[in-house]
């Protein structure tokens, strides 16, 4: 089971382009696959992960490898996600640098930048819904929709602190779904 984690969490890690959000519906596609979680037990962790200090995908590795295989498959997990990011780190290091400010590259970034959003956007939906499709509108989708709009709004236009924005969130959650 370590090495089905460590090698599962090493190709997330190899297509983890975007930062973790971006890659949260392949890290769901995966823990779902495998039957290491429910979509809400994932939507739980995803949670869990992004109130933790750390990048999210490999807080959630540790989270998913702590569910099925405790403190070795935590570790496993971990490891697998962050092996690709440091050798590919070190590699486009050594090719930025000798590269530098290329009129390419820098068309390359501007392509990759609307994809990195259309990932983080979709996956704030499958989290914000636990994994299940909005089919219509109901007192759960309402509490959903108003919490994200606090949170928006909260960070975007009062640059409230997110411990301020998690507290009131998780504040919101209580009331609308106790």
């Amino acid at each position: 089971m370590l090495w089905t984690l460590l090698v599962t969490f090493f190709k997330i890690g190899l297509v983890s382009f975007g930062g973790g959000y971006a890659i949260l519906s392949v890290i769901e596609r995966e823990a779902l696959s495998q039957q290491w979680m429910t979509s809400v037990d994932f939507a739980q962790a995803v949670t869990l992960a992004g109130m933790a200090p750390g990048p999210i995908a490999t807080n959630s590795a540790v989270l998913i490898g702590y569910k099925v295989a405790g403190i070795p498959g935590a570790g496993a997990a971990t490891i697998g996600m962050i092996l690709p990011s440091f050798i590919i780190i070190i590699a486009l290091a050594v090719f930025f640098f000798k590269v530098g400010r290329e009129r390419l590259l820098q068309m390359i970034f501007y392509g990759l930048k609307p994809m990195v959003a259309a990932l983080i956007v979709y996956a704030a939906y499958r989290v914000g819904v636990n994994g299940q499709p909005l089919l219509g509108i109901n007192g759960h989708t309402l509490a959903v929709v108003l919490i994200f709009i606090f949170a928006m709004i909260g960070t975007m236009k009062y640059h409230l602190h997110p411990l301020v924005v998690l507290s009131v969130s998780a504040l919101m959650g209580i009331a609308f779904f106790m």
